[in-house]
């Protein structure tokens, strides 16, 4: 841990930032896996799935800020590396070799949901070893991706 003025204590300071890892870790993967589907798209709504997928990677790569920039600041190293993301990224390979936009809205649906179901519990766990700010953020990360999973099932006909 780098030294710091931060007046948490440090062992709760050095569980924020393994935890703020983990998931900076799933957040590069999330961001490449909807890439993935922004560039492989195709079907008969391919320029609204397309711009979508474009605007939540973008949301993606925003968590990934926060999460670091956290890590960052209480002290720790932030590992945002590709290489530390392929071997850290809970989340489930995605498939490739598709083009179908329903089959992209899947994947990337289900990347989200994945993602989204674990930050929610990484508010938990940074308000069980007492660190509420990063409880907070975790919070807000949360927020965002269901309003981005809100947007892609949207484009789910109903059934």
């Amino acid at each position: 841990m780098q030294p710091t003025r931060n007046t948490l204590p440090e062992n709760i300071r050095a569980q924020s930032v393994e935890l703020l890892n983990r998931h900076l870790a799933a957040a590069i993967d999330l961001h490449s896996q909807i890439k993935q589907a922004h560039w492989n798209v195709r079907g008969l709504s391919f320029i609204a799935v397309h711009e979508l997928f474009d605007k939540v990677a973008e949301e993606a790569e925003n968590y990934s800020d926060l999460m670091a920039e956290r890590a960052g600041g209480l002290g720790g190293t932030a590992y945002g590396t590709i290489q530390m993301a392929a071997e850290r990224s809970y989340l489930i390979p995605y498939p490739l070799g598709i083009a179908d936009e329903q089959q992209h809205i899947f994947a990337v649906a289900g990347a989200l949901a994945a993602f989204g179901q674990s930050v929610r519990e990484a508010i938990d766990q940074a308000s069980g070893f007492g660190d509420a700010d990063t409880a907070d953020l975790f919070t807000e990360i949360s927020r965002d991706v269901d309003h981005q999973l809100w947007f892609v099932e949207s484009h789910v006909a109903p059934k």
